[in-house]
């Protein structure tokens, strides 16, 4: 319960700081919860559990049959929800859509950043709710991406299939959260949701299904007109496993995003000095009216430094969880000489990428060049590089995150 009420205020980062204050100083970054006596909760904010779950022990740990029972409703068997073959063909499925020659089409960027802007009132007239501005971007941005048609989210803020999104969103979080007691949770606007959100994108599915080969053929080589509807098209004719990948690449492409971008801003504006530094750079760049382009993106090198340092301070998935699939261990404490820590199949790891990026423990000493790993601090990134698996925005390992370059070149354009 104390996890669900975290959730739902945003105090996820103290409830986890509160748990590893009653770790022992033998193994100050994991702690075992279990209570209600037949599962082990696995709470960890170390970089070596990380790794382990994610690539050393890849195959030991997984999202299991209680994760896939509780997300299946709203995802389906897509790439979030599955281990083995069917992720691995999910996988697959989704990842030419994400190769370079596609993500550095910025049109779609242009397209909706122009409409963002247009909504943004001039200096004087009021407070603007800019997080709202950039969840509704994002969503434009991927259905347009996925199904070649947008929801128009800007224009419509009231739209239908946003609410549905909204609210099924925010209730499977917490089905997650309290899945021991998920059973007795009242489902009726959760499950009215998923029917609008299908209602919306099935129409889609099926005027692309109705579609011969050779016309999928034609239109996978158009850039402009090949979507990634079409290409999952092209290799399955079931609608519902069409169905399971767009709602999980919907989900994932429009929170990366948007949340990145609200934090962002938000430090920025208590930093002017910050603010200026970036315009600088962004107008000597590209200059005052010319569109950047993928390269001007990738070579800003003080813009990549404010979107790294946002994703350190608020990465986008605060928590992941994984269950072990087969009996296995973590390792034991790095450098402790101490064994590893057993784990039995069913065990749950949940690991906190917020928490562990918050480790100051994990960073050098404070100075005048590297700031207290707890202040917003871009300028950080010219001097620091982090070690392997004590950054992992887009998760790592065989399940990193096939949309990283996507998403990296909407916030930068956004």
């Amino acid at each position: 319960m104390t996890a669900a009420r975290a959730q739902v205020n945003n105090r996820l980062l103290d409830y986890y700081n509160s748990i590893f204050r009653d770790a022992t100083s033998e193994c100050p970054n994991l702690v075992e919860l279990n209570p209600f006596g037949h599962r082990r909760y696995l709470m960890t904010r170390e970089p070596e559990h990380v790794k382990a779950v994610l690539t050393g022990k890849f195959a030991d740990f997984g999202k299991g049959p209680l994760f896939h029972e509780l997300w299946k409703p709203f995802l389906g068997d897509s790439i979030f929800t599955t281990d083995g073959d069917l992720w691995q063909n999910s996988r697959s499925l989704i990842r030419p859509m994400f190769v370079k020659n596609r993500v550095s089409d910025l049109a779609i960027f242009e397209k909706w950043s122009q409409v963002l802007i247009s909504k943004v009132p001039p200096p004087g007239e009021g407070p603007i709710d800019i997080m709202d501005l950039f969840y509704r971007m994002t969503i434009d941005v991927t259905t347009e991406f996925l199904l070649g048609h947008s929801v128009n989210s800007l224009n419509h803020p009231q739209a239908e299939f946003v609410r549905a999104f909204n609210d099924v969103q925010r209730f499977q979080m917490l089905i997650t959260v309290l899945a021991p007691f998920q059973i007795i949770m009242p489902r009726y606007r959760y499950r009215r949701g998923i029917r609008t959100i299908e209602n919306f994108i099935t129409p889609f599915i099926h005027s692309t299904l109705a579609l011969p080969p050779s016309e999928l053929e034609k239109r996978s080589k158009d850039d402009k007109s090949f979507t990634f509807l079409h290409a999952l098209a092209r290799f399955t004719r079931d609608p519902t496993m069409i169905r399971d990948q767009i709602i999980a690449v919907l989900l994932a492409g429009r929170d990366t995003t948007a949340a990145t971008l609200s934090w962002a801003f938000y430090e920025l504006s208590h930093y002017p000095d910050k603010w200026a530094k970036l315009r600088t750079e962004v107008l000597s760049t590209c200059g005052p009216t010319r569109k950047p382009s993928y390269d001007d993106l990738k070579n800003m090198r003080y813009l990549t430094h404010i979107l790294n340092e946002t994703l350190r301070l608020y990465p986008a998935v605060p928590y992941n969880v994984r269950f072990a699939l087969a009996d296995s261990t973590l390792p034991g404490v790095p450098g402790s000489g101490q064994p590893d820590i057993a784990c039995v199949k069913g065990d749950s790891i949940v690991y906190s990428t917020l928490a562990m990026h918050r480790r100051r423990d994990l960073y050098p000493p404070t100075t005048k060049e590297f700031a207290d790993p707890g202040v917003f601090s871009p300028e950080r990134w010219d001097v620091w590089t982090p070690k392997p698996w004590n950054y992992i925005p887009f998760n790592g390992g065989p399940r990193i995150c096939v949309g990283q370059a996507f998403a990296m070149a909407e916030m930068a354009y956004g």
